[in-house]
């Protein structure tokens, strides 16, 4: 039987049919039997440094042995080398990171906090937690935030929490200089962007701070856990005592000098969220191999792409050549289809095996929802994001789908966006 990335290949599909007959003729339809859900093993070498973690006991960040160096503590350093920032924190998720560096920056109840309006609930969330207001701001055709809108409402907050949503990367360059002239500082939440750059500097790298996470579904997999990097001294430190260092902070060998904490020590509440050294014994190999893992995601991407392009009724999106991406979902739109179209599209691949999202759905569902349905985050209609978001589709690309599983789903997608294409074409007849 063959086996592509650990994926038995012969036990993901059934008899297979004509991939181009949208109308399914043949009598036996291909079928895909793997999991959307299902992540690659931890790698040997973090087992066996977890396992060492455990046998010691000292899981907590801050329980070390003489002479010892903690796991947080080394993570942390290698992170900040990775992406070439100043100062790093391992916190306990990627909202605890976007939280952090909110109140760091001194964001709290009252504020107004600019941010796009295609993300997930942790972006707003995190804005709500610390008692401030989300402003939402459009998104383009290829689902990154509205720079036209933005400079329309740059006036109305200080600061702007930048979703890199999905692993799509805005032009940063140009939206750093229309923050920066107005004195807005940004946080960018690069949960999705984790190894993406843009231009070749490193997702994350722009703003005052940079937010990650280590979820189970994101570029490297602790089942929780974030980061939060910055080149500002004070802010780090602020961030570094609200995550729970209590007067530890010293032991932070990617913090600040001692004299960026003399007075924030004191006026900086103590808000434990700190990763302990567990999860990040599992996370120091991941991080080493990010490289050759963003490769083989953007080898599944390319795959699908190839497999959806020049589909009528179905638009691919733009990936524009200063934007380095590491595509661990796969995103499409059926531009301005009705809502049962779409739903009968879900259903039909549903149906043989494949698993899609739909942002444009009036209820929450899952890990999708739209921004209108954050009720703690009132906002005002979008009609260019909503436009978009009714016809937006969203598929996890995991890294145990073999080349040939890519193969397999586009052409599930294209043959079941085909047949409705079809039948509408037909009903407008």
């Amino acid at each position: 039987m063959p086996v592509f990335d650990g994926c038995d290949i012969s036990a993901s599909r059934d008899v297979i049919d004509d991939p181009m007959d949208p109308a399914h003729n043949h009598p036996m339809r291909e079928t895909f039997k793997g999991s959307f859900t299902q992540q690659e093993p931890i790698p040997e070498e973090g087992i066996a440094a977890a396992l060492a973690v455990m046998q010691h006991g000292r899981l907590h960040r801050y329980n070390t042995a003489p002479g010892e160096v903690a796991e947080a503590a080394l993570l942390e350093e290698e992170f900040a080398a990775q992406v070439g920032a100043k100062y790093c924190l391992a916190v306990a998720s990627g909202g605890v990171a976007m939280t952090t560096a909110l109140r760091a920056c001194g964001v709290g109840p009252g504020d107004a906090v600019l941010t796009n309006a295609f993300t997930l609930a942790p972006v707003p969330g995190a804005i709500a937690a610390v008692g401030a207001t989300p402003i939402f701001v459009e998104v383009t055709q290829d689902l990154t935030i509205d720079l036209h809108d933005l400079a329309a409402k740059i006036g109305q907050a200080r600061v702007l929490l930048l979703s890199h949503m999905r692993g799509h990367i805005c032009d940063m360059e140009a939206l750093m200089r229309l923050c920066d002239g107005a004195g807005v500082t940004v946080i960018e939440d690069c949960a999705h962007t984790m190894g993406a750059a843009w231009n070749g500097t490193p997702s994350g790298r722009f703003g005052k701070f940079g937010c990650y996470s280590t979820q189970t579904y994101k570029h490297v997999n602790s089942g929780e856990g974030g980061f939060a990097v910055s080149d500002d001294a004070e802010a780090m430190a602020r961030a570094i005592v609200l995550s729970g260092s209590y007067m530890l902070y010293d032991r932070h060998r990617a913090g600040p000098p001692p004299e960026a904490y003399a007075q924030v020590k004191y006026e900086t509440p103590n808000i434990s969220g700190r990763m302990d050294n567990l999860r990040a014994a599992i996370l120091r190999p991941q991080l080493r191999a990010l490289p050759e893992q963003a490769a083989r995601w953007n080898a599944r991407y390319r795959v699908m792409e190839a497999g959806l392009r020049d589909r009528p009724g179905l638009r691919l999106i733009q990936r524009p050549a200063a934007e380095a991406f590491v595509a661990s979902s796969f995103q499409f739109v059926l531009p301005d289809w009705s809502a049962e179209a779409v739903q009968d599209v879900l259903a039909r691949c549903l149906d043989r095996g494949v698993e899609l999202k739909w942002f444009g759905a009036a209820e929450p569902k899952g890990f999708t929802s739209r921004y209108d349905s954050w009720r703690y985050a009132p906002s005002a209609p979008l009609p260019q994001t909503d436009r978009l978001l009714a016809g937006l589709v969203d598929m996890r690309l995991p890294l145990t789908f073999s080349l040939e599983d890519c193969e397999l789903i586009a052409r599930i997608i294209r043959a079941e966006v085909g047949a409705v294409w079809q039948a509408r074409a037909q009903a407008a007849e």
